[in-house]
């Protein structure tokens, strides 16, 4: 007789509240919420390509919950984000996040952007600035596009549509998770729920997503915010280089948090990323407090 063998638990960590809400004019937006009445500005948490806000900020929840209220968003064609038959751009992402914010009372906020989170963060500010009080970008750059070896790295988003839909996706995946919790007790518990978690998103539109970035520039608005900003710099960064997040930092004239850690440092480093956005918040909230009205 085969002995029976249990497959690994989907197991989720402890996440704040689901919500969905109807939005008009755009549809139904899931998030998560933490409420702390009292703490100062609520912060709009901003995922990153291919991510979910729960894959991508479940690390840090509880340490900004000590301190923050919170919104945290699935973009459109990511986790459990709106469906659209309008193909991604990032104009539209923010514009979404906007009727939220607008939809909930919640602002003006402060927006943390990581990675694809950054430039929909900038959007935010550009395009409803009466919304965004303070910046805090995590692994992120202003462009994506300034040299041959971005150019031709972006190039290969045909070769990954194909792939994302084939089942080596998945089996890879699940390799890669795996090898990021070995030694990491904040995600290991957690590897067949952030494996199911990552299958949510429309392979479409993080494919359209992925066009939206390679194309985007912010270079010519973003030193014109005059915002309260931070950046989080991951200094072993092999998909955001460096150099790209200085950049953006000098050009928002904000001090650079850093975290020696690569590109999926949330989970691989999940208590020095929790520490170090929660700091890199503070000093965004702090100046704010410090702002004469």
């Amino acid at each position: 007789m085969t002995r029976y063998v249990p497959k690994r638990l989907v197991v989720p960590p402890d996440l704040p509240a689901a919500h969905v809400e109807a939005v008009a004019d755009r549809g139904e937006m899931f998030y998560r919420r933490h409420d702390r009445p009292g703490a100062g500005p609520t912060l709009l948490l901003l995922h990153g390509w291919t991510a979910s806000a729960d894959l991508q900020w479940f690390t840090a929840y509880a340490a900004l919950a000590e301190r923050y209220s919170f919104v945290a968003v699935d973009h459109r064609g990511h986790g459990r984000g709106l469906r659209s038959d309008e193909p991604f751009t990032l104009e539209a992402a923010a514009d979404d996040a906007a009727a939220l914010v607008r939809q909930l009372g919640i602002g003006p906020v402060v927006a943390v952007g990581y990675s694809m989170g950054g430039p929909i963060s900038l959007l935010l500010a550009q395009r409803h600035p009466d919304l965004v009080q303070g910046l805090v970008l995590e692994a992120t750059a202003q462009e994506w596009h300034a040299t041959l070896a971005d150019r031709l790295t972006w190039r290969g988003l045909v070769l990954m549509e194909i792939f994302v839909r084939s089942r080596w996706a998945r089996i890879l995946g699940r390799r890669a998770v795996r090898r990021l919790a070995e030694g990491s007790p904040a995600i290991e518990p957690y590897v067949g729920w952030i494996q199911a978690e990552a299958r949510r998103g429309d392979p479409a539109d993080i494919i359209d997503a992925g066009h939206a970035l390679s194309a985007f520039d912010a270079r010519p608005f973003a030193a014109g915010l005059h915002l309260p900003s931070a950046v989080l710099l991951t200094t072993r960064d092999r998909a955001v280089r460096p150099a790209k997040q200085r950049a953006l930092a000098a050009a928002l004239e904000a001090p650079a948090f850093e975290l020696a850690g690569d590109h999926f440092c949330f989970w691989a480093n999940a208590k020095e990323f929790a520490d170090v956005t929660r700091q890199a918040v503070d000093d965004v909230v702090s100046r704010l407090a410090a702002t004469p009205v």
